[in-house]
């Protein structure tokens, strides 16, 4: 049976990837009987969801909505764009 520490390491492992078999049903059991890892996982969907949308449209999005601080979504932005500016150098 899974630990806590090793379940949300899948949970975070699954937004990069496709879970084995043994590691989606290994997950999905722990998450039957532990309410905590739930918590973080619906946690880490919500993050994963708000960063894919601010990623593709950061001008639409009302910071408010998901309760953060201008300088809070600056800070985001600007590192979103960093990494994305890194990708795109270290690719040529």
């Amino acid at each position: 049976m899974l630990t806590c520490k090793d379940a949300s390491q899948l949970m975070s492992q699954s937004i990069d990837r496709r879970l084995g078999l043994i590691e989606r049903v290994s997950l999905k059991f722990h998450l039957l009987i532990c309410n905590s890892c739930n918590v973080v996982d619906k946690q880490l969907e919500f993050l994963h969801k708000m960063c894919k949308r601010i990623a593709k449209q950061p001008a639409d999005i009302d910071s408010t909505e998901i309760g953060l601080t201008n300088e809070a979504r600056e800070r985001i932005l600007k590192e979103l764009h960093r990494k994305q500016d890194g990708k795109h150098t270290s690719g040529n």
